[in-house]
């Protein structure tokens, strides 16, 4: 899972190994502060974004730069 406590979610990069009992990922806002780490699945509240596979709590969001990468790349490679 990512792990951090900022205010800027995008600098929320470094990864750590979760401890046996901590079966989940966790990503929460509160009070503007954005919350990554590792969880206790059955102890998952309301509010928050709990996922189970390696780094889906993501350091940050992909947006529609990433698309227009690929579509771009595929269209050069078309055209070469």
């Amino acid at each position: 899972c990512y792990t951090c406590v900022t205010k800027d979610p995008k600098t929320c990069t470094k990864i750590s190994p979760c401890a046996a009992f901590a079966d989940s990922c966790v990503k929460r806002s509160l009070l503007g502060v954005t919350i990554k780490g590792c969880y206790y699945n059955n102890s998952c509240k309301e509010g928050g974004h709990y996922c189970e596979t390696d780094l889906c709590n993501s350091a940050m969001p992909t947006g529609p730069s990433v698309i227009l990468l690929l579509i771009s790349s595929a269209i050069i490679t078309l055209f070469l």
